[in-house]
Formats: C-alpha cells, sequence, structure tokens
C-alpha cells in the first residue's frame, strides 16, 4: 500500500491564518512530524503520533517522515510560514532525490501557508506591490559573500526586499553588515519594516528610514521588508503611515 507525506504550511501563527486544507491534512494524518516549537502549534489529536525535532535537523526530519510514509501510512510535516519559501518542501524533496527509490513512489502533496513576507507587508500597506525578492540572511546554507552579491544586485535592480533569518546569536553581525550594503546602493529615506511575531498575540511592526535601521532592531522572529527606491510612505491623521510600492515602475 503506498504513503502518502503532506508538507503543511502553518501561517505566520495565530490559526486564523490557517486553510482549510491545511486543517483537513492535519485532522487526516496518522502522525505529525515537525520543528517542536511549530509542533506545539498543532492542537493534539487522539491517536496522532507527534514527532519533534530540532531546527537544524530539517534532511533528519524529511527522511523519518518519508521512511514513515512508505510503511503506508499517512503522514504530516508542518513547516512554519509556507512550507516552499525557506522551509520543509525543498528539505523533502531533497531527501526523495537521495534516498531510496520507493520514496519517489509515495504520494506527496504540498500544502501552501501565508508566509511572514506576505503577513508583514499586509500590515504595513502594499510594499511589496511592484517587483520584489526574499533573500535569507543565514549563511548556514551559502557562503555570506553570496548574500553579499544578491543583496547588492537586489538593490541595484530596483527590487523591494524580504529578509529571512536576519540575525541569530551566531551571526549578530551581519545584518549591520546588510544595511550598510543597501545605504551603498540605495537612498537614506527607503522604508524598512520590522514585523516581528506577525499574526500572533506579542506582534510588533515598526517602520523607519533604511539611515536608521540597525541590526539589533530584530531577531530570528522578525521579517524584514526593506523598499525600493520607488516605495513610499502615506500618512494618515491619527493612523499608522502606510508602505507601499507603486505598481509602475518610474511612478512619479
Amino acid at each position: 500500500m503506498s504513503g502518502k507525506l503532506t508538507v503543511i504550511g502553518l501561517g505566520p501563527g495565530d490559526t486564523r491564518f490557517l486553510t482549510p486544507e491545511a486543517s483537513a491534512a492535519l485532522e487526516a494524518a496518522e502522525a505529525v512530524y515537525g520543528y517542536g516549537p511549530y509542533l506545539d502549534r498543532v492542537p493534539a489529536r487522539a491517536g496522532q503520533a507527534r514527532h519533534a525535532s530540532d531546527n537544524r535537523e530539517e534532511l533528519d526530519r524529511a527522511g523519518a517522515a518519508l521512511a514513515h510514509a512508505a510503511t503506508g501510512a499517512t503522514v504530516a510535516m508542518v513547516s512554519g510560514g509556507d512550507p516552499g519559501v525557506f522551509a520543509m518542501a525543498a528539505a523533502v524533496i531533497e531527501a526523495i532525490e537521495a534516498g531510496p527509490a520507493e520514496w519517489r513512489g509515495l504520494e506527496l502533496v504540498i500544502v501552501p501557508g501565508i508566509t511572514a513576507m506576505l503577513a508583514v507587508a499586509a500590515k504595513s500597506g502594499a510594499p511589496l506591490g511592484h517587483d520584489f525578492c526574499a533573500i535569507s540572511l543565514s549563511d548556514n546554507l551559502k557562503p555570506w559573500e553570496v548574500v553579499e552579491k544578491r543583496l547588492r544586485l537586489a538593490a541595484q535592480a530596483g527590487f523591494a526586499m524580504a529578509f529571512y533569518n536576519p540575525v541569530s546569536r551566531a551571526r549578530p553581525h551581519q545584518l549591520d553588515t546588510a544595511f550598510d550594503i543597501l545605504r551603498e546602493e540605495l537612498p537614506d529615506t527607503v522604508p524598512v519594516i520590522f514585523g516581528r511575531a506577525v499574526g500572533r498575540p506579542d506582534e510588533r511592526l515598526r517602520t523607519l528610514p533604511l539611515a536608521h535601521a540597525r541590526g539589533h532592531m530584530a531577531d530570528m522572529a522578525t521579517c524584514i521588508i526593506v523598499g525600493s527606491a520607488e516605495t513610499r510612505l502615506v500618512e494618515r491623521p491619527g493612523r499608522p503611515a502606510l508602505v507601499y510600492t507603486p505598481r509602475r515602475a518610474g511612478d512619479e
């Protein structure tokens, strides 16, 4: 009997961001695998096994879930935000590519979720209203020199940017380095949005010019959006300003 693995995006936090498809897939799973804090967001269900693992064990987690599904089970893998954006979908497919032939015969379903940059963008206005890119500032899986090159070229190309994994205790300096690079390429007035834990009760949103953006303003729960030279602030009396990037390049 062929098994099934469903990789599920939980969204940015609160259960209101969970799609009906994701909820149904969680209900149907005999076992759920995931990084511990993400698994904690899934309500426990009678008879459903739960397998938590650490943050840097993606391939081992993927292999364990695939091996379980290969026994004929219906298995779920949970991921924060969207599973295809710096998350578990790529790890699962990497494991399938390198793993035993039987894993390629499994039914694999990837259920999308609301990723952090979309939640932060929606809270602040429409900073991703024109062309944009997403960059992980972590150098765990790529050299920091590659990150620096991509930052500079994205700024020169006029992309708004969303930063994932902006800082950690092991690399506290890199976000400041990233801002320094961007200040060489972009006007000091470009808006920078710090969205921390957006979608959860302790969410915080802060917008300030690139000239004043500093690394200590973020942690690993923060997603950062940096506008392009086209991005604007629309001030409103008694309400937060709206951040938006016009739909037309060169709009005046």
